[in-house]
């Protein structure tokens, strides 16, 4: 059996980590070349970073920082925000990241999943995708979760498989911040229907959260930002926690 991975998140803004509530209201968390280092000392499988007004600001992600956040981590590393093409993915790549994370750019033109996978390896291509519970089921939505859009979330995690991703980022934007808990229906939905991983996120508040995501939600991975940055839970802690009931993680 895989081991379930723990991933802390940086979300981005100005050069800083921040984090918000429903993708609203964000706070300042820290230096995140301080938060690095320490998350790679603490037993993190893998980072996230999020550049996370790049793409509503229609800019590149920052890659020194990116350059920079290499040199200090030993630990799979993906990049997200910004990216619309090949030549995003190619210096992103070249700049220290192990994988980048795509979102709106791939919901608009999804055959640039397929040309992405085919030339970098799906195993560097994780979709993103932001989605929000309403109208009785739930919907992706683009640009950091500003634009809704008309297409089922499942449907878009199906197709987004197909082309050629190689894991699926799922952050529900309910749940994004509030510490009740990840998205257990719509992530389990979804890794029964692809066979490539699934990172749940949003809403992780305590140590039985990342068992529920596991053992009822059937993630891959889970990931959080505040609880972690904060040191609300300690990635140590929380793995002896999890190996305790069965879960397979590295500790």
């Amino acid at each position: 059996m895989l081991v379930k991975r723990i991933i802390p998140c940086l979300d981005i803004r100005d050069g800083r980590t921040v984090k918000g509530v429903n993708f609203q209201s964000l706070k300042d968390a820290g230096d995140p070349i301080e938060l690095v280092c320490w998350y790679t000392k603490k037993g993190a499988d893998e980072l996230i970073f999020l550049d996370i007004t790049a793409t509503n600001e229609n800019r590149k992600t920052l890659i020194t920082l990116v350059r920079d956040i290499s040199r200090h981590i030993n630990i799979p590393f993906t990049v997200g925000g910004g990216i619309k093409n090949e030549e995003d993915v190619e210096l992103l790549l070249k700049s220290g990241a192990d994988k980048i994370s795509i979102n709106t750019a791939a919901f608009k033109s999804p055959k640039l999943l397929k040309t992405l996978s085919k030339r970098f390896g799906s195993q560097s291509i994780v979709l993103a995708i932001d989605t929000k519970y309403e109208k009785n089921d739930w919907w992706v939505y683009l640009n950091g979760g500003r634009i809704f859009t008309n297409t089922r979330t499942l449907d878009w995690a199906i197709e987004g498989a197909k082309r050629g991703a190689g894991e699926i980022l799922l952050t529900s934007m309910n749940h994004d911040g509030t510490k009740n808990g990840f998205a257990i229906d719509i992530t389990r939905k979804i890794s029964e229907n692809i066979s490539i991983p699934v990172i749940a996120s949003g809403g992780a508040g305590n140590l039985h959260d990342f068992y529920q995501i596991f053992h009822l939600g059937k993630a891959d991975a889970a990931l959080a930002a505040s609880i972690f940055h904060y040191g609300e839970i300690e990635i140590p802690k929380l793995k002896y926690y999890l190996n305790s009931l069965k879960i397979p993680v590295r500790i």
